[in-house]
């Protein structure tokens, strides 16, 4: 029971991410009716926000005043390196903005990735609305790779450490928690975390879209574009926002995740398949089914990347997440939650 346990929360962990992307993916596909091959590299620009962020506060100077230490009857010169942070805000905040640069950088991924979705869609993907969606794969696949090499120019390609605050750094005894012996379920607490951070945020986005008077002539446009533009309101500019939540829904993502798996220049190519395929699986065009189906592949994922499945089934888990796919649409060809009419003309 402790082992079941256990993968079902390195599956909801997984499937944090995968839900997340693929909410972002379904709202710019059920607005614009574009399939945006650029989304996993919106994820990888919120991780490199957050990486950033982290070097510019590790940046310090060399302080000649600093006041000379006696260790032992020995007194050591003055000089020594000051963050400019800690030499800004004190050593007591400038240390703790230091430590928790990762939270602290949602703050600043919020503007920039409604930005770049906004220039994104204004000064691109618009041109591709009505083309066939073969076109729009091929352009926004060739601009993903455009970006990704524009961070491997900048940023190297090999993975970058960023690690999480220290007081959320290490892991907890859940199974002494929950009843069970102790030792027996230890879990990161940066992953649950992140559990938490994708729940809040897939909560905030239905409940934007349900509740708010934006969200509900949105929700009517996804049904019914033209009714609502003879209504006389500006529906694509609303769906252009859209666009740029979709980006900060992606980019926080992103941001979150750093601390998980070191960031590198290719980490949004390998999300984004496996984000199309949750996409496809919870049906074209369906959020609940977009979020559904990424916890669901995410669990499925985890139990067959455990040793006896492995050892069962060599290499399982490397395709566990296509042959569930096969099986959903070979019995349901929309997908979980899928509606009838989307890309079926």
């Amino acid at each position: 029971m402790d082992a079941i346990i256990l993968q079902i929360l390195n599956g909801l962990d997984k499937g944090s991410a995968y839900a997340l992307i693929a909410l972002g993916l379904t709202l710019i596909f059920g607005t614009l009716g574009v399939v945006n091959f650029a989304h996993g590299a919106l994820f990888m620009i919120g991780a490199f926000v957050a990486v950033t962020l982290n070097k510019v506060l590790a940046l310090g100077f060399v302080d000649e005043n600093a006041e000379a230490t006696s260790v032992g009857g020995f007194s050591f010169g003055g000089a020594q390196e000051t963050l400019y942070v800690e030499h800004w805000f004190g050593e007591a905040a400038g240390g703790w903005i230091s430590d928790w640069s990762v939270p602290l950088a949602i703050l600043f991924a919020i503007p920039i990735m409604i930005a770049v979705g906004f220039v994104m869609e204004r000064g691109l993907i618009k041109h591709f609305y009505k083309r066939p969606h073969a076109d729009q794969i091929l352009v926004t696949f060739g601009l993903a790779i455009v970006l990704q090499e524009i961070i491997k120019y900048f940023y190297g390609a090999n993975p970058i450490p960023t690690a999480a605050p220290d007081a959320l750094r290490g892991a907890f005894d859940l199974g002494a928690l929950i009843g069970f012996d102790p030792g027996t379920i230890i879990y990161p607490y940066w992953r649950l975390v992140y559990f938490f951070f994708a729940a809040v945020i897939i909560t905030g986005v239905f409940a934007f879209l349900q509740f708010t008077t934006f969200g509900m002539v949105v929700r009517a446009g996804m049904a019914d574009r033209e009714t609502v533009g003879l209504l006389g309101i500006d529906i694509d500019k609303r769906f252009t926002l859209m666009f740029g939540l979709a980006a900060a829904v992606a980019g926080l993502a992103g941001v979150m995740y750093v601390p998980i798996a070191p960031p590198n220049y290719h980490m949004g190519m390998d999300f984004l398949v496996l984000s199309f395929v949750v996409v496809v699986v919870g049906g074209m065009g369906s959020l609940p089914g977009a979020v559904l189906a990424g916890f669901l592949l995410g669990i499925l994922e985890s139990f067959a990347s455990m040793r006896e499945v492995i050892d069962l089934v060599p290499g399982i888990n490397q395709v566990i997440i296509y042959l569930v796919a096969v099986v959903i649409l070979l019995t349901r060809p929309r997908g979980l939650m899928g509606r009838k009419g989307v890309m079926e003309d």
